[in-house]
């Protein structure tokens, strides 16, 4: 998961590939774990070995098929050239463009890659410390971004990532559809719904991660999940439950699943490792994958407990984080949409940084090869 979210970032070549790139990755490996999910649901009905031998065998097949294509990918071009070999790095780059390496549009690309490098070694701290990420003294900025790649996936779980997983739990064992009438059958069909609903919700993505911008996807998104998290919590929290009330609630907790799966499952594994520095994008994605599963270990963990001790308050923590969530992408997540990896950088960075020979050299280069890939014929005519 993080380092093909690193390859697919740093594989595009224009602006807009970069998110519907990494949209397609979460379709795929949502829609995977949808379909386990009916795998398992089918095998349920069975008493035998078979139930749980056959399940887990299917994960042995996919696992070799994708080990296997692993071998045949080329590394990215921004990592051939961060660690010198140039040769390498033209390569894959006049590979990805589909051009021969004297063509404008690779070589546009390489200088604002190497120059992008290059700012990055001119930076007086050379490179990130743990110091900075409670006080970033870094021309680029690296302490933050470092710290939002964290945020911003801890955030995502405690908003509910793992929550739906406890809701999917409670379609079984708690009151709130036991009172609806449902059957062990049914809870787990409707498990296995919602389970398609929230990959259903990550195809839209693919179409608008562009056109609506990182920042606008998740803020709205957080507005949503907020609403959507207090009517199931207002209908749960009734004094005197009914039919309709509960209904209500299922309703309410499927389409905050379906939003869920569009606005903060994608974005989040793009945004990480989108905005850290070159030299420092493994760091970024292992800092959100680590404050993805810390905060998994934590919601699951007390979450189990305070839902045994409180019952559906505990739904209140997460209604809470979905309305810290809009606040925390308002004022710290800038927008990156149309903007190469390379000028990612220049949005961080100190003012003085920003007005540079090298950040002018990065946006200069960038800008040329936006338009080259734009309108190559008119290029080649001028």
């Amino acid at each position: 998961m993080i380092v093909g979210r690193i390859f697919c970032a740093e594989m595009g070549i224009e602006n807009n590939e970069r998110g519907p790139d990494v949209a397609y990755t979460c379709v795929f490996l949502v829609a995977g774990a949808a379909i386990a999910y009916w795998i398992d649901f089918g095998f349920t009905r069975m008493d035998n070995q078979i139930s749980w031998r056959i399940p887990i065998g299917l994960q042995i097949l996919f696992a070799v098929c994708a080990g296997g294509l692993t071998l045949l990918l080329p590394d990215t071009p921004r990592w051939y050239y961060a660690r010198g070999r140039i040769a390498e790095g033209d390569e894959t780059l006049g590979r990805l463009i589909d051009a021969p390496l004297d063509d404008h549009r690779v070589q546009n690309m390489k200088h604002a890659i190497l120059a992008s490098i290059a700012l990055e070694e001119e930076d007086k701290d050379r490179g990130f410390k743990i110091l900075d990420l409670f006080w970033d003294r870094s021309d680029l900025r690296v302490g933050r971004r470092i710290r939002i790649s964290f945020l911003i996936l801890a955030i995502q779980q405690m908003m509910g990532k793992i929550g739906w997983h406890q809701i999917r739990h409670q379609l079984k064992f708690t009151v709130i559809f036991s009172q609806v009438g449902l059957s062990p059958f049914m809870a787990q069909l409707l498990a296995a719904l919602m389970n398609t609903l929230f990959a259903a919700g990550t195809i839209p993505l693919v179409f608008t991660i562009e056109r609506f911008g990182r920042r606008n996807i998740m803020m709205y998104s957080a507005v949503a999940l907020t609403i959507c998290m207090v009517i199931f919590v207002t209908m749960i929290g009734l004094p005197h439950r009914t039919n309709a009330t509960q209904w209500t609630a299922v309703a309410a907790i499927f389409v905050y699943n379906t939003i869920f799966g569009y606005g903060w499952i994608g974005v989040c594994w793009l945004y990480g490792p989108e905005i850290a520095p070159l030299k420092l994008r493994h760091a970024g994605a292992a800092a959100g994958a680590f404050g993805e599963w810390l905060f998994s270990f934590i919601t699951v963990f007390a979450g189990g407990i305070a839902l045994q001790n409180v019952g559906w308050k505990i739904w209140i923590w997460m209604a809470l984080s979905c309305f810290l969530a809009i606040f925390f992408v308002y004022f710290a997540c800038p927008e990156t949409s149309g903007k190469t990896l390379e000028e990612i950088d220049i949005i961080f960075a100190k003012d003085e940084v920003k007005h540079s020979l090298l950040a002018q050299t990065v946006i200069s280069e960038s800008r040329h090869n936006e338009k080259d890939n734009e309108s190559p014929v008119c290029v080649e005519e001028a």
